[in-house]
């Protein structure tokens, strides 16, 4: 059965804030976006969900499509909504943490991602959309954690 509704609705994305920590210095995965908005930025890696899949499943398939790393388990932060976070379109963005431990995973760019590095937490380039605040949770977060 097809639904066809009379209002417009909002995209939903997933984003994946993901630390690791390198001679006691914790780092920030990242990618560089290989297509407008903000061609050539740094951001998190992310994208749209799905139309059959979890929020859960997209965010994890959006980290191993964009920078080649598997991860398990990813922990919800929290839901994004400023009206005005994507200029494209009304778009609500969930983020999703997660720590990677002891991996021998290497990142290598893939789908729309330029490029792809760790970035030390404190030496962050300037970030597309508004992954920065992104990171400022994820970064208060991760403290009540570690």
């Amino acid at each position: 059965m097809s639904y066809t509704y009379n209002y417009p609705r909002p995209a939903i994305t997933v984003d994946a804030a993901v630390f690791r920590k390198q001679n006691s210095t914790w780092e920030l995965l990242l990618i560089e976006r290989g297509h407008p908005p903000y061609q050539g930025m740094w951001a998190l890696p992310g994208g749209f969900v799905e139309m059959d899949e979890t929020l859960e499943e997209a965010a994890t398939r959006e980290l191993k499509e964009e920078s080649g790393i598997t991860f398990e388990k990813l922990q919800q932060l929290r839901a994004y909504s400023a009206v005005d976070r994507d200029p494209r379109h009304r778009t609500i963005s969930v983020v999703f943490t997660g720590i990677l431990n002891n991996s021998k995973q290497q990142p290598m760019a893939g789908d729309d991602a330029a490029k792809v590095a760790w970035f030390r937490v404190n030496h962050l380039p300037p970030l597309a959309f508004d992954h920065a605040n992104m990171v400022q949770d994820a970064l208060k977060a991760m403290d009540k954690i570690s």
